[in-house]
């Protein structure tokens, strides 16, 4: 029997059969314009792998632009992280919340979707900036606001918006932008980085309330001395005046 065969040298769909869903259409498309890029791809080797006329296409979409914009979108949307996950990961300690945030964050981007969408994203920007507000909007945004509402809610007076983009950044933007640019990073080097950076962001956020037990403890002597030579001074003031 013979079989279609797309612009790759890969089986596409036999000709005569219904025509693919929007959603399916959308998913061949997004595969080859992630394996080919945006130039290189054209309607002829998507039409051939969805095993579909070129005319159905442009009935949905008016050109090959529009096709791709349509295939991001869906995938930002299906790849974007609920906010009602990440209240989900929240606990009484902070510490705690933030590692648990940070670590489903980092998953999510460093996937094998979150990736492609990543290099795709940033080499298609230039050209269509619309496609990185749309992430933005979709995508980085909400989570923004998700962690300055976070911070906000469990530090007096910090600054959340500024804060919420120094975690985003440090524990999130750091792996991600390495193996993007094609750093390999193995699972216990990302676990390793995330609980560093976390008690890092901590650390230089509040220096003043999360002290170590060591640090506590000196603390205390330090108050106790103080007191004691405070005690001292007051005892030799009483002698000599008697």
């Amino acid at each position: 029997m013979d079989s279609a065969v797309d612009a790759r040298g890969m089986p596409g769909r036999k000709p005569g059969r219904p025509s693919l869903s929007n959603e399916a259409l959308l998913d061949v498309a997004l595969d080859i314009f992630l394996e080919m890029g945006f130039e290189r791809t054209s309607i002829d080797a998507i039409t051939a792998a969805a095993g579909m006329a070129k005319r159905t296409v442009y009935l949905r979409y008016e050109d090959k632009t529009a096709l791709f914009k349509a295939a991001l979108e869906r995938a930002i949307n299906e790849w974007i992280v609920p906010i009602d996950t990440l209240r989900a990961a929240e606990c009484a300690d902070l510490e705690t919340t933030l590692l648990r945030v940070g670590q489903i964050l980092l998953a999510n981007v460093m996937s094998p979707a979150g990736l492609r969408l990543l290099r795709i994203t940033n080499a298609e920007s230039a050209r269509m900036p619309e496609l990185g507000a749309y992430s933005y909007e979709k995508g980085t945004e909400p989570t923004l606001a998700y962690l300055a509402g976070l911070l906000r809610r469990r530090v007096d007076g910090v600054d959340g918006d500024e804060a919420a983009w120094a975690f985003l950044h440090l524990i999130v933007g750091g792996p991600a932008t390495a193996t993007a640019w094609g750093v390999v990073l193995d699972a216990a080097a990302i676990d390793k980085h995330t609980r560093y950076c976390v008690h890092l962001f901590l650390r230089g956020l509040l220096p003043q309330v999360l002290e170590t037990p060591l640090e506590d403890e000196n603390k205390k002597l330090r108050e106790l001395l103080v007191g004691a030579m405070l005690e001292v001074a007051a005892l030799k003031e009483r002698l000599g005046a008697g």
